[in-house]
């Protein structure tokens, strides 16, 4: 399952690329670009393994303005898709969220961090194996770090299963933007996405772990 599991990431990433490239000359292999930061706003860094699976949960919380898929915690400077997930550049798959602080919590964005991945586990997520599907809190200032720290032995704490949490606090590094293409894939290609996502036994093991409290 998860060597056919990967190989259909590669075939839906492959046709994301091709309806792309039918667009705009541009489009293909186009980077995005980083939202500018309103004033009062914040940001927020989580890695939980396939970028396209954690841009949802955060979209539908009031008080988040945008989430990025893009990379980091790597050594190579603008890494692709391409390089990122060959597992050589030391990147992992992540989604940057800018939200307002006066309507959504850091500490809440904590929780639906990890109602959405599988702690338990290394260098893996779901079907998809790899440093670069790895789990991580990057954390940007002593205040997201000590709240990042209460959440995890809250956590911990409270879990229902066995399972030691393994998910790692970070300081964040530079956050690189994926191609275009890779922005809200569940939006442009909800079918494709959601085959994924089955595919993968994200949602399966997600209730296996967490049970009702997933978001």
């Amino acid at each position: 399952m998860i060597r056919s599991s990967q190989v259909m990431r590669r075939v839906l990433i492959q046709l994301a690329v091709i309806l792309a490239s039918l667009g705009t000359g541009a489009a293909f292999g186009q980077m995005a670009k980083l939202p500018a930061i309103p004033p009062g706003a914040a940001v927020a860094t989580f890695a939980g393994g396939c970028f396209w699976c954690m841009e949802p949960p955060f979209d539908k919380l009031n008080g988040v303005l945008a989430t990025t898929s893009g990379y980091i915690g790597g050594m190579k400077q603008s890494p692709t898709y391409e390089e990122v997930s060959s597992g050589g550049t030391g990147h992992a798959e992540a989604v940057q969220v800018l939200y307002d602080p006066k309507k959504v919590t850091y500490e809440k964005l904590l929780d639906v961090f990890w109602h959405n991945i599988d702690p338990t586990v290394t260098d893996r997520q779901f079907c998809d194996v790899g440093s670069q599907y790895r789990t991580a809190i990057f954390v940007h200032n002593d205040a997201q770090r000590a709240a990042a720290e209460a959440s995890k032995a809250a956590v911990d704490k409270s879990k229902p299963f066995k399972e030691p949490i393994v998910t790692p606090i970070v300081t964040a590094t530079e956050f690189w933007p994926a191609e275009e293409y890779h922005q809200n894939y569940y939006l442009k290609n909800p079918i494709r996405y959601s085959y994924y996502r089955t595919g993968c036994g994200r949602d399966a093991r997600l209730k296996q772990l967490w049970g009702a409290t997933t978001h």
